[in-house]
């Protein structure tokens, strides 16, 4: 697996049971996966001969980021080195205006959008886009075509005259209107090498200043029409993109009652983490079968909720403390940390709750992230 992180960590994680040999490329030995991993490559993914030199002897090579360049993963390939999922379908994972034209052409719904040369094209832009929240067409999202995650490259813009930033980047920008959503959800689904695939229940998923803070599993008082619609789409966009590994498919429900792709993901993602603990198989061990060209696992839930909550970093550096707290108040609680420095704001764990009553669910996750956090002291 390329890239050190949690994701890798977790997918790691569900390999062991299976008696999976995993190897590692990683950025240093402190990333959250090569504490953990035996087989440890310290190298930069994007050096073709680095890459080259760490898939030698790998049966198959998958990510847990979307940033190795497309031309490196085609080398790969012509090397003879089975990339899953392949450079033809992550390029619509890594490239934003890649993944719109490709959803245009394919009759995905999306937000309506285009690439802008500049501010005074977003104004044009802007204009053409007419009648939305307001009469000249803004507010206006820009996003630079690569590198954005977690809120980053992402910029809400109100006038030409806000909208200088993002072009700083010296990369495409694309222009997207601004939609009048009641409320994100995901489709995540999992493909297979020969066409197998299963499908997740739809969440929601819920954000705080641009980063993904709960996940509701699955998504309470969705339509049941619109939820087989989600799933529906995700497995169809997996297909034509030729997508192998977990997908995952955010989308706005809109406040008229239809569903817009949002972005995706073609990996292991922070919707699906509450699979961990409240899917008879998690994402991870999924995604590790689907590389592998194993037969999937069921992806039905355990449980009628499973509410997934994002650790923060806080106040709390020592969370052996916090342990004492949350397990003792809440026994059926799933804690799992990252191994990451504690930074404010930086995603260093999660919590899994599940049953049979939303509302105690949800404060339960609720509870034991803040109090990791340490945003709640009692």
């Amino acid at each position: 697996m390329v890239g050190g992180g949690q994701l890798a960590r977790m997918t790691h994680e569900a390999g062991i049971p299976l008696g999976i040999r995993f190897k590692l490329l990683s950025d240093t030995p402190q990333d959250s996966a090569a504490q953990v991993v035996g087989d440890v490559v310290i190298g930069d993914y994007r050096d073709l001969d680095t890459l080259r030199a760490f898939a030698r002897g790998c049966d198959v090579i998958t990510f847990d980021h979307e940033h190795v360049p497309t031309e490196h993963l085609r080398a790969l390939e012509a090397d003879g080195i089975p990339v899953r999922p392949g450079p033809d379908a992550l390029v619509h994972a890594q490239d934003k205006g890649v993944m719109r034209a490709k959803l245009d052409a394919i009759g995905v719904p999306c937000p309506r959008h285009r690439i802008v040369s500049d501010p005074a094209d977003v104004e044009r832009f802007a204009a053409e886009l007419g009648g939305g929240q307001a009469p000249d067409g803004f507010p206006v999202v820009l996003k630079t075509v690569r590198g954005g995650y977690d809120g980053k490259g992402v910029w809400v813009v109100r006038s030409s005259k806000e909208a200088a930033e993002p072009f700083r980047a010296g990369v495409p920008v694309l222009a997207e209107e601004k939609v009048d959503f009641v409320r994100e959800l995901a489709a995540n689904i999992v493909r297979s090498p020969h066409g197998q695939a299963v499908a997740y229940p739809v969440v929601e998923s819920i954000q705080v200043d641009g980063v993904c803070d709960t996940v509701i599993a699955p998504a309470p008082g969705l339509d049941e029409e619109l939820a087989g619609q989600a799933q529906q789409l995700a497995l169809r966009i997996a297909q034509e993109l030729g997508v192998v590994g977990h997908l995952a498919v955010e989308l706005f429900e809109t406040a008229d009652g239809r569903i817009l792709v949002n972005e995706l993901a073609m990996r292991p993602h922070n919707s699906g983490h509450w699979t961990q603990d409240g899917a008879i198989t998690s994402q991870f061990a999924n995604h590790v079968r689907a590389v592998l060209d194993l037969p999937l696992g069921d992806p039905r839930p355990r449980a009628r909720w499973t509410v997934m909550a994002n650790v923060l970093g806080g106040d709390y550096p020592d969370m052996y403390y916090a342990y004492l707290h949350c397990m003792a108040r809440d026994p059926q609680l799933k804690i799992h940390m990252y191994g990451k420095d504690v930074k404010p704001g930086r995603k260093v764990g999660h919590v899994n709750t599940y049953g049979d009553d939303l509302a105690d669910v949800r404060e339960r996750a609720a509870h034991a992230a803040g109090y990791l956090r340490g945003t709640i002291t009692e």
